[in-house]
């Protein structure tokens, strides 16, 4: 189960073996999970509940050496706490047959989540999501459902958890933004879009940048706006549009790996909203002619 660390907090998705994408990697990473049980030891409540101690197994599930070992770690902590929302969420990636499945699994994982935070905890830290260790299993969980719920098709479903996600964490350490955006694109919702750029207006990533251009070219099309934008974005990360219009071919697998600028940050990028430029009509066209 030992992945590799990324060189920046949102970086590659996963694919299972049964093809979903599962939540971001930077929910998933060893180092941040031994981080967590390290934080937990030195703020450590005087009584440990159950579902500590079934997080604790996630810990080592997360660490373990072979996927036969943290299967049977996630399981046993379900037997100690059906509580334990990091358990449903390795389940979803390391056992799920089926898209459905994991869906399934996933939403074990937010219900198990939500018991285990209660009620008081979605009043009083609204605002604080992810910064509350406490809160990281369910918002795992969150983003590993609202992925699936838009591969399936269940698309109004998963932008609403986008956005609750969002609402609880506003600082987004998740990279939720990056997932949310193309998502609102393709469904032409350009308003929404608009105001999530507005939340984030400080974002200079790649990703930021080129989702910046394309919403200038949709709603200015080939204008001095966009070529603005689409300059600033091409400054930042020039392997963006080989891939975009195809005169690069994509990788096999997706890179684990990625920095600001590279190639392998263009590759992820295009991955995931390579659909929202393609239904942009025209979009495909003047980029081609923006960067002959």
């Amino acid at each position: 189960m030992n992945q590799k660390n990324p060189a920046k907090k949102r970086s590659a998705k996963k694919k299972s073996k049964h093809g979903h994408s599962g939540a971001p990697a930077i929910e998933y990473l060893p180092s941040l999970q031994s981080m967590e049980s390290l934080l937990t030891g030195i703020g450590g409540r005087s009584r440990r509940s159950a579902v500590d101690e079934a997080q604790e197994i996630m810990y080592d599930a997360w660490e373990a050496p072979t996927r036969q070992r943290a299967v049977a770690l996630a399981k046993k902590a379900l037997t100690i706490s059906a509580d334990c929302a990091d358990a449903y969420n390795l389940l979803a990636e390391e056992t799920a047959k089926s898209l459905g499945e994991a869906i399934d699994l996933y939403r074990k994982g937010v219900g198990a989540g939500e018991r285990a935070l209660g009620k008081k905890s979605f009043k009083e830290d609204v605002g604080y999501f992810w910064g509350l260790l406490e809160t990281r299993p369910y918002m795992r969980a969150r983003a590993g459902l609202a992925q699936g719920l838009w591969e399936a098709g269940q698309r109004e479903e998963a932008v609403n958890h986008y956005w609750d996600m969002l609402r609880l964490n506003p600082n987004d350490n998740q990279g939720i933004r990056d997932l949310l955006m193309p998502c609102l694109i393709e469904l032409g919702r350009d308003k929404d879009a608009e105001r999530l750029f507005k939340q984030h207006k400080e974002d200079g990533t790649a990703a930021w940048l080129y989702s910046r251009a394309l919403l200038d070219f949709r709603k200015h099309g080939d204008s001095t706006v966009a070529g603005k934008s689409l300059r600033i974005a091409l400054e930042e990360n020039e392997h963006v549009p080989p891939y975009l219009l195809g005169r690069k071919r994509m990788p096999r697998n997706l890179p684990e790996l990625y920095s600001f600028g590279d190639d392998n940050e263009a590759v992820l990028y295009v991955h995931g909203n390579k659909t929202a430029w393609k239904t942009t009509r025209g979009a495909m066209e003047w980029l081609a002619a923006e960067v002959k």
